[in-house]
């Protein structure tokens, strides 16, 4: 483990290699799992705000699921997740060309909403666990994530440097720095 100011780094971050190869894998992390993706208290109200302008990306799945539901729900766990369709796939995902796409992010790129996608989502496969004195930053290895492996490992890009845009998201330009500086230190 590395510390960054009061964050917790597992060694997996710098020395694990990752790029998505969505081709390969079609997006199933939109689809697997047990629950939604991951929402922080504040997303369930962004959500909420920006519903009407991503709806007509969506699925009627989706907004039918949402429309019963809610933007967010609580899963087994009591965690805060998107809903889901048929306990399977999140209810924000679409279908373009057998990939799975997000609609909240379609409709930021199209400048409908200035709000990219839930941060769990934009970090995967990196996990954050928030404690009262620092955050846990963890790589998490899925098999579904076994072509991203293959292809960072081709290209030789670890995961920190493929999840720079969402890191310096959660924690700033500055902290991303001084984690650029401990990776340096790993690599002596």
């Amino acid at each position: 483990m590395i510390q960054v100011d009061d964050k917790i780094i597992s060694l997996d971050v710098f020395e694990k290699q990752f790029v998505c190869d969505l081709n390969a894998c079609k997006g199933a992390c939109c689809v697997e799992g047990d629950s939604g993706a991951p929402l922080l208290d504040e997303e369930e109200r962004i959500l909420d705000e920006l519903y009407e302008s991503v709806k007509s990306y969506m699925r009627k799945e989706g907004i039918t699921e949402i429309e019963k539901q809610g933007v967010a729900v609580y899963d087994a766990d009591g965690d805060l997740t998107t809903p889901l369709i048929n306990n399977r796939e999140c209810a924000f995902v679409t279908f373009e060309n057998g990939i799975t796409k997000c609609t909240i992010e379609k409709a930021y790129y199209d400048g409908k909403v200035d709000f990219k996608k839930p941060i769990s989502c934009h970090l995967f496969p990196i996990r954050i666990k928030e404690y009262r004195d620092f955050d846990a930053v963890n790589y998490e290895e899925v098999k579904i994530c076994k072509p991203a492996c293959k292809c960072g490992s081709e290209l030789e890009v670890p995961v920190y440097a493929f999840l720079k845009e969402p890191l310096i998201r959660k924690y700033g330009e500055a902290w991303y720095k001084e984690l650029l500086e401990a990776a340096k230190l790993l690599e002596k």
